[in-house]
This record gives C-alpha cells, structure tokens and sequence, in this order.
C-alpha cells in the first residue's frame, strides 16, 4: 500500500473523466476491492468539483440550482461513505498488529487523509489547465503557475505523511480506529426539518 500508487489512481480517473467532461458520462471503474474504492471515490470527488462549478452561474435558474444543491449533497454522502469503507478496509488490513504502549493517534484518520489527497489531485489538474491555458494573459499564467509550484509540493507532503502513517500502523506505532461521520442531515429521523416534513405528509 503505497499513496503514490493513490496518486496515479486519482490522476487516471480525473483525465479519464474529462475525456468526455460531463456529469452524466458513462461510469466504468477498471479497478477492485481497495483500488476500486479510491478510483469510485474521485469519480465522485470530480462530478462534485464540476457540480460546484455549475451552481455558481450567475445566471442559473433557482430551480435547477436546488436540483445540483441537493445532488451535491447526495454525492458528498456517497463520499462520506467510500471514506469510512477505505479507513474499514485499512482497519481490517492492520487490526492483528500488536499495538505498542506508545502508539499514537493521529488528527486523521487515513481514509480522510486520502480524501485530502483525491482532493489535491483534483486541484493540480485544474491549475494545470490555468497555467497553460492559451488564451489566457502571461500574469495569469505565471500566477496559476505560482499556485500549481505550491499545490504540488503539498501533493508529495501529504504523499509522504500518508505513507508515513501506513508504515506506523503496520508496525503498531499508530492505532488504526473508525470513526463513523454521525451525519445528521440527511436522516429524517435526525434532522427536525425533515421530521416535520414527514409529519406534515403523513398527516396530510
């Protein structure tokens, strides 16, 4: 398990996304098991990225807007999910190594420090569009430049951090645990919107 093999994952989705570039494309993982859910996971991490790219129209019909807010919020849920899969998937990877007395418990959890990952690629292929982008002025492209520099020196950090805390957990220097999100919003048992809604129809 190496996050640089991450890297390439995320990188062969996002260009493969944009071979068609549209949100409704057809959707093929050419991967399984763990591999398969980090290539599902920035699929959906790139329909987002659009997503948010198209609400923001000045111009967008308020109905419509809702339609792509809600879808956004679905997607983000689905992520959420693949997240806790991959940081389940580790878990059971590392669950049998003696944990030392002394081991640590990071900020994150693995499968979000993956996420940030997925993330990161996503922005590194768009500035990269930006600091070559032919019709766009010798500042701004040295400026989209400036940030890409930046963005990819935070990739190989993270890179390495990740890495960093594969090797600890399968040595028993970091503990491996799962935490699920407790996401409220989405539930109309747990959202009290929801709940009178569902009050109000069942009444109704």
């Amino acid at each position: 398990m190496d996050a640089q093999n991450f890297n390439k994952i995320f990188r062969e989705c996002i260009e493969k996304y944009h071979e068609i570039d549209e949100i409704d494309q057809p959707y093929d993982n050419p991967y399984q098991g763990f591999e398969g859910l980090l290539y599902e996971k920035c699929w959906i991490d790139t329909m987002q990225w659009h997503l948010e790219d198209i609400i923001r129209k000045p111009d967008i019909d308020p109905v419509e807007g809702i339609k792509i807010k809600r879808r956004i919020d679905e997607l983000n849920q689905k992520r959420t999910d693949l997240v806790e899969l991959i940081d389940e998937y580790i878990y059971n990877l590392y669950k049998d190594v003696p944990v030392s007395s002394d081991a640590r418990l990071n900020t994150e959890t693995p499968g979000w420090a993956i996420d940030r990952l997925s993330i990161l690629n996503l922005k590194i292929y768009h500035w990269e569009l930006e600091a070559n982008r032919k019709d766009a002025s010798d500042e701004h492209r040295k400026k989209a430049q400036q940030k890409l520099d930046i963005l990819l020196r935070q990739q190989k950090d993270l890179t390495l951090a990740i890495n960093q805390l594969l090797k600890e957990l399968s040595e028993g220097k970091a503990i491996a645990r799962t935490y699920k999100q407790m996401k409220m919003y989405n539930d109309p048992e747990l959202n009290p919107v929801l709940r009178q809604y569902k009050k109000l129809k069942n009444e109704g």
